[in-house]
């Protein structure tokens, strides 16, 4: 995956998680065979407790032209901040509560996690509180004996995604009636975060663990976790017969670690194919300690399982640079795009739509489909990224009304243009569309994949500050899976990433292929190796009635990769404008 979740389990041997990853990255252990990548996904976060990009926000709040509902003086407000999860409001703080103000900007900030992966509905509620109860300690404060000031909602992406993370609401009343006033909702970013270390490293007189040659050395570094134990965050590349390696350059970053002083645990482990690499040695250690041993020229010793016996062997480090990262929130807060992209499978395994058994079958209660469901999970999320939310959308594998059959055709059979408006459009050309081909075959990705990459690549000629998500939903096994990963290739140097959601019960081991979770990039037909991994594929079967949905697991990657390409351009956030007032946003429906 991406660049930072280790395929170790199945023998991959390139470096994981040491580029300055988004997040933390899971392997299995020495002595850990078989299993599959998302084994050790699934084994990593259900031990941390994370997944996906996870940014703490602080968020700051003001108001203005609040209503006076003081007769002899102004009104004492206080807002409340709420999460909406299934229908239900979740409190997350209350500020403090300024005295006789109409314009109030408060000190007390409330804080939040910023998921990617997931829409954040949130609500702000401003109170009057009344004079008997300003000596209250505010949480404890009983909000319906309180002076009601209005209410506001957005989602959380609203707010980064503008230049300076601050969106301006219009209060309403609790049935959605426009009210006096506005509320400002500021996010900042901890700076702590965009704080990471690069570090050469190299070993002098490791322990051979080979009978035929010499052992074969990657290490893995893990934060320490009182809890949980260790959380692998970086994995080297293993270098082949060499008991004094030298790796390549790791960055790690101050989400990975969490402080400078935070113990973590470096294991040097001799590389096997079979997933079964054997632990040469190992040691406790921090980031300040690493920086010591940069500055003193010294080495630290490797320890044998369990700190048993102090090794010959040693780990030195040739280079320690602490230095800045741009975060993904950076880039899309100053004017980046994600822009989404959809194509759909009409291939006849699908069965036929208007058969209860199939996959495309619409049913009349309104239930989606399993089409529909992927559809309508990753636009809701994708589309606030979107500027002009004018999504290309099109479909493969069918008999077109024109009689022939496209392996590549725009959804909107009413105009010429790929592009839909909204993800409604792409729900109602989609449903139009099912019924105006016939579902044909085969199952070909490849001439999707260019289409997508001619648009992402057309894109540099006006800039760069455009990167593309295209969504492929297909039920099939792949009929052209060479030229499928000639195209992805050559896409891995565009802006583009590939999600792939497997729908049905196909065998899906080709799908698996094109998505590097085995460590090892696409090589295509003329031997040439993937720029970087672009492919996340996920089948609905497998998350079915598990903790995270097809959504999350489609997406988790796609912050990483998109940071892995703006890094490796070198390309850097813009500068905010010198004036950026955000206009009041229209009133939301109520909330119910």
């Amino acid at each position: 995956m991406g660049g930072c979740l280790s395929g170790d389990v199945r023998g991959g041997m390139e470096a994981v998680g040491g580029s300055g990853g988004r997040r933390a990255a899971g392997t299995g252990g020495a002595g850990q065979s078989g299993g599959g990548a998302n084994e050790a996904v699934d084994y990593f976060f259900q031990s941390s407790g994370l997944r996906g990009l996870y940014s703490p926000l602080e968020l700051s709040f003001s108001a203005s032209k609040l209503r006076n509902m003081d007769a002899l003086s102004k009104s004492d407000p206080m807002l409340v901040v709420y999460t909406q999860k299934d229908r239900r409001l979740e409190e997350i703080g209350r500020t403090e509560v300024i005295l006789n103000s109409l314009e109030p900007s408060w000190i007390t900030k409330a804080t939040i996690n910023y998921q990617f992966e997931i829409v954040q509905p949130l609500v702000f509620r401003i109170y009057d509180i009344d004079t008997r109860y300003h000596n209250t300690p505010v949480k404890t404060l009983n909000l319906t004996q309180q002076d009601f000031l209005g209410e506001a909602c957005c989602n959380l992406s609203e707010i980064v995604t503008k230049f300076n993370h601050s969106l301006t609401l219009n209060l309403r009343s609790s049935s959605g009636h426009a009210l006096l006033g506005t509320v400002t909702v500021h996010a900042e970013e901890s700076n702590s975060s965009r704080m990471a270390v690069e570090m050469t490293l190299h070993c002098l007189n490791l322990e051979n663990k080979d009978v035929f040659s010499k052992s074969d050395p990657f290490l893995r570094i893990s934060r320490l976790v009182e809890t949980t134990g260790p959380i692998p965050i970086c994995k080297t590349e293993v270098i082949n017969d060499n008991l004094n390696p030298v790796w390549r350059p790791v960055t790690l970053t101050s989400q990975q670690f969490g402080s400078k002083d935070n113990p973590l645990l470096v294991e040097c482990f001799d590389f096997n194919s079979s997933g079964d690499h054997e632990l040469i040695g190992a040691f406790q250690t921090t980031i300040t300690q690493l920086e010591t041993l940069y500055n003193s020229k010294s080495g630290a010793n490797f320890f044998s399982h369990k700190g048993q016996k102090k090794l010959k062997g040693q780990l030195f480090v040739d280079k320690f640079q602490e230095k800045i990262q741009h975060t993904f929130l950076d880039y899309i807060s100053s004017g980046f795009e994600l822009n989404f992209m959809v194509a759909v499978d009409f291939t006849a395994s699908n069965g036929d739509p208007r058969a209860l058994q199939s996959l495309h079958y619409i049913d009349p209660s309104g239930r989606p489909n399993s089409y529909q469901q992927a559809i309508l999970g990753v636009g809701e999320v994708l589309q606030f990224y979107d500027n002009d939310r004018r999504f290309p959308a099109w479909g493969f594998g069918a008999k077109t009304p024109q009689g022939y059959i496209s392996h590549c055709f725009n959804l909107n059979a009413t105009t010429n243009d790929c592009e839909v408006v909204g993800v409604e459009g792409i729900m109602s050309a989609y449903s139009t569309t099912l019924y105006s081909v016939t579902l044909a075959g085969p199952t070909l990705f490849g001439p999707i994949i260019n289409k997508a990459a001619e648009i992402a690549s057309h894109s540099l000629q006006y800039g760069n500050t455009k990167y593309f998500v295209l969504l492929i939903i297909t039920d099939g096994v792949l009929t052209d899976i060479q030229e499928t990963k000639d195209s992805i290739v050559r896409a891995s140097d565009l802006p583009l990433s590939i999600l792939i959601v497997g729908v049905g019960n196909a065998d899906f081991k080709q799908m698996e292929i094109l998505d590097g979770d085995n460590g090892k990039r696409l090589e295509s037909s003329t031997d040439r190796i993937a720029t970087r991994d672009i492919v996340q594929f996920v089948p609905i079967r497998d998350v079915r009635g598990g903790q995270i949905s097809v959504v999350q697991s489609l997406l988790e990657e796609l912050p990483g990769q998109f940071l892995a390409y703006m890094r490796s351009r070198d390309i850097k956030p813009r500068a905010p404008p010198l004036h950026d007032a955000s206009p009041a946003a229209p009133v939301y429906p109520p909330t119910k």
